[in-house]
């Protein structure tokens, strides 16, 4: 067998005299044996690209510090669209796109959650933005 940098795995003619040659000792493969070989330049092919694969996995998951980089970005947009229903309830009313806004940040933030106390917290905003909304579907019902 000879290994061919990346076209993995390929047999080689053996010598004229070797085949045979010692009767009851060494003796090497003959050529019918080269289907044997097939298999493995296939299994060497899906390794290689198998390979490739993890490598682009690992790249997109990145490193604990671009995972908390985007957890605050997403964190700063959930506090901003509260600070804006804040301004606006002290206003008198509320925006329905700040509290679609919120509403779909908050499921953004919950993909991304594994502490259970953040679930809590998330679960506490999205329940008040859903009763915000009700309240203001309800006012335009009656009107």
């Amino acid at each position: 067998m000879k290994v061919n940098g990346s076209n993995g795995v390929g047999s080689t003619a053996a010598p004229r005299g070797a085949v045979g040659a010692a009767v009851g000792g060494f003796s090497l493969p003959s050529l019918s044996d080269a289907a044997d070989t097939a298999p493995a330049a296939r299994l060497a092919a899906t390794v290689g690209v198998g390979s490739i694969d993890a490598l682009l996995a690992l790249q997109e998951v990145g490193s604990p510090l671009e995972r908390r980089r985007k957890a605050v970005r997403r964190a700063g947009v959930i506090l901003d669209v509260l600070d804006e229903v804040k301004l606006s309830l002290l206003d008198g009313g509320v925006p329905p796109a700040a509290l679609d806004r919120l509403m779909a940040a908050v499921r953004l933030e919950r993909g991304g959650a594994d502490d259970p106390r953040l679930q809590a917290l998330l679960d506490e905003i999205e329940t008040r933005a859903a009763v915000e909304m009700a309240k203001i579907e309800m006012a335009r019902a009656a009107a």
